[in-house]
């Protein structure tokens, strides 16, 4: 699917050349749905829940509004879907992070690290999809936000086992402050550019991990 800005979605909704009782795409449900969810996933991470409305969701999905409604009842419906996806797609990528720096707890944790470096530096990385949501959504208790709030608890439990494994002497400590860097890493790839503070993130995460752990061979 090619890539449009919220922009041009726009521009392209308002032509004028669409033939009269012209109609999108009609698709099964479950295929309406995968469409959908592919262009929020896209839409919404580039350019912001706010800014995406729900005609431009269709219009990047190709289908229409009836498919749409269908499967979501409401945007914030389809906020919290975008944000269960990403949830399952953070674990899938701690999983497979935890899998090649294993078995030692010590390498994951700084694989883990490691790997937040490299992606966090990237030219086309628009932050932390949790932190983001965060950011647009001020109530706490809107659906996507019990979500976020969800996603960060089990990273600190994750975080804190995995300390824990590696002879931390503080684990909720060490735990609390590796989190601190991540968060610090999510907001400085996006205030200071994929060049900023964030290429410092793997050495500055080794420094505390090896002031609570005991480095194993």
């Amino acid at each position: 699917m090619a890539r449009r800005s919220v922009k041009e979605i726009r521009r392209l909704e308002g032509r004028a050349t669409v033939p009269a009782g012209a109609t999108r795409e009609r698709l099964p449900a479950g295929a309406a749905r995968a469409r959908i969810l592919q262009a929020v996933d896209e839409l919404f991470y580039r350019d912001g829940v706010r800014a995406v409305g729900v005609d431009s969701v269709i219009a990047y999905a190709g289908v229409n509004k009836m498919s749409l409604y269908r499967n979501f009842a409401s945007k914030d419906e389809l906020i919290a879907a975008y944000i269960e996806g990403k949830n399952r797609e953070f674990w899938a990528r701690w999983d497979s992070i935890m899998h090649r720096h294993g078995p030692d707890p010590y390498r994951q944790l700084i694989g883990l690290f490691q790997e937040l470096q490299v992606r966090t530096s990237n030219k086309d990385y628009r932050g932390c999809p949790f932190v983001n949501i965060a950011a647009e959504l001020s109530d706490v208790d809107h659906p996507a936000r019990r979500l976020v709030a969800r996603n960060k608890r089990e990273l600190k439990r994750r975080l804190s086992e995995l300390a824990e494994a590696a002879g931390a002497k503080a684990p909720a400590a060490l735990a609390d402050s590796l989190l601190l860097l991540m968060e610090g890493a999510y907001a400085g790839s996006q205030t200071c550019g994929s060049d900023g503070p964030t290429l410092a993130l793997a050495r500055t995460a080794q420094v505390v991990i090896d002031a609570q752990c005991r480095r194993k061979a």
